[in-house]
């Protein structure tokens, strides 16, 4: 029996979950080994069962995992490390969402969030390598703002420019930047 070295890529989405033509959709289908967490049928915006979400999708991978998360999936990845204690070789944290900040119309307010478990962040450093990849314009979080989680979290912080949100109502698509940042994490 041979060890399954090479790194699975699993995909943590946001409250939106999968979009066709979001960047995280376009890498999964790029890499020859990549999962992502199934969309929530039920209590979509319930942390604790984004968090459970995370975990069984962990459980059923066979190897070594790079978790690849954007916006509020950077926040289930956060809360999933300071609950669980499973091996993970690294974490590529794009454009978080700032849950502790009122964010535009559209999206959950702050007290839907407090009441569904989003608050407050952690603050505690993750057990595993992590690159924090932090927009200057991001509607959804402050650059200073993702400068401290990276800081608070011990992930190296990479100033992606003027990039929005990285989604699709940002001009994203493809992000070639994300499997550089990921080999980086190998």
């Amino acid at each position: 029996m041979t060890l399954n070295t090479e790194p699975t890529v699993l995909i943590v989405p946001g409250l939106r979950d999968h979009v066709a033509e979001h960047w995280q959709t376009l890498l999964q289908a790029r890499l020859p080994k990549a999962a992502s967490v199934p969309p929530l049928e039920h209590d979509k915006l319930s942390c604790a069962a984004r968090v459970a979400a995370l975990d069984e999708a962990i459980a059923k991978i066979d190897g070594p995992i790079v978790l690849v998360a954007h916006s509020a999936g950077v926040m289930i990845t956060v809360q999933w490390a300071q609950r669980h204690n499973r091996p993970i070789q690294g974490a590529l944290l794009a454009t978080p969402a700032d849950v502790e900040m009122p964010m535009p119309a559209g999206y959950p307010t702050l007290d839907a969030l407090e009441a569904n478990g989003w608050l407050p962040h952690p603050r505690k450093p993750l057990p595993f390598p992590s690159i924090l990849g932090a927009s200057r314009n991001d509607p959804l979080g402050a650059f200073d703002r993702a400068a401290a989680m990276a800081a608070d979290w011990g992930s190296r912080l990479v100033d992606l420019g003027e990039v929005g949100h990285l989604n699709p109502a940002a001009g994203y698509g493809e992000w070639p930047q994300a499997e550089t940042l990921i080999r980086e994490l190998l």
